[in-house]
């Protein structure tokens, strides 16, 4: 699998998980050169808190694209160490 936007591959991997119709790649399976940190976070109530990181390719900025559970909650243990996309990033094989 392979998270894209602007013709530009952020992540890949064949080891993804999927949750609630995300897909969810190792945190090492992205290209960081694409990610920064972003002050954004949610909270879901059986996940727990996300964090996000902004998408930014040539000096296209996707806020928030990107998003991760730090230390998710006993029931979203599958998830951690992953990140997932949306807001236009393409999840394709």
């Amino acid at each position: 699998m392979r998270a894209i936007w602007h013709d530009s591959v952020l992540a890949e991997s064949d080891d993804i998980v999927v949750v609630e119709g995300n897909h969810y790649f190792p945190a090492d399976a992205l290209h960081r050169e694409y990610f920064r940190t972003s002050d954004r976070h949610s909270t879901c109530p059986w996940k727990g808190e996300a964090s996000y990181y902004d998408v930014v390719v040539g000096t296209a900025v996707n806020p928030g694209a990107a998003w991760y559970y730090p230390a998710p909650k006993p029931a979203a243990a599958e998830i951690a160490g992953r990140v997932a996309f949306w807001q236009g990033v393409e999840v394709r094989t």
